[in-house]
């Protein structure tokens, strides 16, 4: 997975598989009519392989189960987590977390099934199971006379 706006590529054990892609600057309509750059945190990622497919896991702390939209068009993968605004009960006077969303891009190979991916999330942590398509499944094949 290669990086976007202006970062560098990720490397992966596996090249070319799932190339990391992280958008950072993406623009969206500003309330005097312009645009405004959004921010966004990157969130730290696994990806495992198993026999059935690949395990892509991501770290989005403070993110509830409906601040999670994960979609996938055109070969890529898009998280994004949304934080809650938290009520404060009284003034800050120092802060180090910052309330920033969450915001993943990932080239997906074509043997990766897009129809079966699925995804859950448990504390803070979104896994999706990434099945390989059947045909790039090794299969055993018989030998008759």
């Amino acid at each position: 997975m290669a990086a976007r706006g202006g970062s560098k590529p990720n490397k992966l054990k596996k090249t070319n598989l799932m190339n990391t892609l992280t958008q950072n600057n993406p623009r969206a309509a500003a309330p005097n009519g312009g645009t405004q750059r959004l921010t966004f945190v990157t969130p730290v990622a696994n990806i495992l392989e198993t026999a059935d497919g690949y395990l892509l896991e991501a770290e989005m702390p403070g993110v509830a189960r409906d601040g999670i939209e994960v979609t996938v068009e055109n070969g890529e993968l898009v998280i994004v987590g949304r934080r809650a605004d938290k009520e404060v009960p009284g003034t800050a006077l120092y802060r180090e977390s910052r309330a920033l969303d969450y915001r993943r891009v990932f080239d997906l190979d074509p043997s990766i099934d897009t129809g079966r991916i699925a995804a859950k999330v448990e504390q803070g942590i979104l896994t999706l199971t990434l099945p390989k398509a059947e045909q790039v499944k090794p299969r055993r094949i018989q030998v008759t006379d």
